[in-house]
């Protein structure tokens, strides 16, 4: 069924404020061959199923939910604690995960059966895609004149989170504001019909998504990817929380 339709009925209400539900569907992982500025690791295309639905933050982690939760901020840009943190490597962005993990079981908010982690990479460019097919979830935008009202990006540093257009899912700053860490190793793609991947079994970089502030609208694109190292940090490196089903 084309994602666009799907019917958004979450299993249970969101355990936190701020949680988009993201219903399972099908896509199509990566960037044709003749999409303006692709890169070469945006391929082989690859039919990706996603069986189970899951939830996604509606925004990029700020930095008062960081301090709150971890004690500390490690971000270069301060003065808003809704700006969103940085400066978090993906060894960082999983220790956060875990803790709030262990907060929200041991409050009792946390459904049985599911986990705070990184979003998987699929999971990422499906809720960014939100069923478009598009070079963004807004349209193919060539000339990148609509991209500012959706994303930050060529500017001077991060800004505040939900200050930008959200996708058609609900889902603010997947274009632009800070790259994001994802769950996978960094690599090529299958091709071919894939459920539920979780990428590469071992690499030596992680995924990030989403464009960021510092850079050009065509990293901001929904199939634009990167990799760094596990503990690699950078001024335009954030995250976002998934809560998602224990395999």
């Amino acid at each position: 069924m084309d994602s666009r339709y799907l019917i958004f009925n979450p299993p249970f209400p969101a355990p936190l404020p701020n949680l988009v539900w993201i219903p399972p569907g099908t896509f199509t992982l990566g960037s044709p061959p003749n999409e303006q500025d692709r890169s070469a690791d945006e391929g082989p295309q690859t039919r990706v199923l996603l069986t189970r639905g899951f939830f996604l933050g509606k925004y990029e982690v700020t930095q008062r939910e960081y301090q709150d939760l971890i004690g500390s901020n490690p971000s270069s840009f301060k003065g808003d604690l809704n700006l969103p943190v940085e400066r978090v490597s993906w060894d960082d962005a999983m220790a956060y995960c875990r803790k709030l993990t262990d907060r929200e079981r041991s409050a009792g908010r946390l459904p049985a059966g599911h986990e705070y982690r990184l979003p998987t990479e699929a999971q990422w460019e499906y809720a960014c895609r939100a069923g478009t097919t598009t070079r963004f979830s807004f349209g193919d935008d060539p000339n990148y004149s609509q991209l500012g009202s959706y994303a930050w990006y060529s500017s001077s540093q991060t800004h505040a989170v939900g200050t930008r257009l959200p996708n058609p899912w609900g889902l603010y700053d997947m274009h632009g504001n800070v790259l994001e860490w994802c769950y996978d190793w960094h690599g090529a793609y299958p091709g071919g019909n894939v459920t539920d991947p979780t990428g590469l079994a071992s690499g030596s970089y992680r995924v990030f998504r989403g464009g960021g502030w510092s850079l050009d609208g065509r990293y901001c694109r929904s199939a634009g990817r990167g990799g760094d190292v596990p503990s690699g940090r950078s001024l335009v490196l954030g995250f976002r929380v998934a809560l998602v089903p224990v395999p």
